[in-house]
């Protein structure tokens, strides 16, 4: 965790090594793939928070560069110079105090054409006991839905998906309750306009 900043994930090579992220991109990756609002390749992306591996699958995929972010994103504006027909956030606000900011600021940033995309994931809600402790808040499915519907999205499509191996959930009770209630929800969502 980042000094003073306790729901801030450090990302760096131990945690970029984890297999349940390559899971988690390799699953994102696919559901972003599966869309046909966006003509390849792209003009350019938006990745939002600090460049991973997903950020370069995202490049290979989308045939452009990703820019990424580096301000507070719980209180300062994106600063991005052009706007985007592909923003990613995948796995970001659940860290942040205040996830309406971002996906309002997130909007602003999209090409205002209708193919434009946001592809967001984030944690499904799990009991507290197994929710992580780099994570704000972790929402059902309703909550999320009203806050991407407040910021001005409507939902393309959405899916869930487990992160954990069949082999990891045999390690005992606990991990064997994160393999049932560890899921990642992922959403492509259009602004509406």
């Amino acid at each position: 965790m980042t000094v003073g900043q306790p729901f801030r994930t450090v990302v760096d090579q131990t945690w970029s090594a984890d297999p349940a992220h390559r899971m988690r991109w390799e699953k994102s990756l696919a559901f972003v793939a599966a869309s046909d609002a966006i003509s390849l390749p792209a003009r350019a992306g938006l990745d939002i928070g600090d460049r991973t591996p997903a950020t370069a699958m995202l490049e290979a995929h989308f045939g452009c560069r990703f820019d990424t972010t580096s301000v507070d994103l719980d209180t300062e504006p994106l600063d991005v110079a052009a706007r985007y027909p592909v923003v990613t956030a995948f796995e970001v606000i659940e860290h942040l105090y205040n996830p309406l900011h971002l996906l309002l600021q997130v909007r602003d940033a999209l090409d205002p054409a209708p193919s434009s995309r946001l592809f967001l994931s984030t944690p499904a809600w799990k009991p507290g006991f197994l929710q992580s402790p780099d994570h704000f808040h972790e929402m059902p499915k309703r909550s999320l839905d009203a806050l991407v519907a407040r910021a001005g999205f409507e939902v393309v499509r959405s899916a869930e998906f487990g992160i954990r191996s069949p082999l990891f959930c045999l390690h005992g009770i606990r991990p064997m309750l994160r393999c049932i209630f560890e899921k990642i929800r992922i959403y492509e969502l259009a602004a509406r306009r």
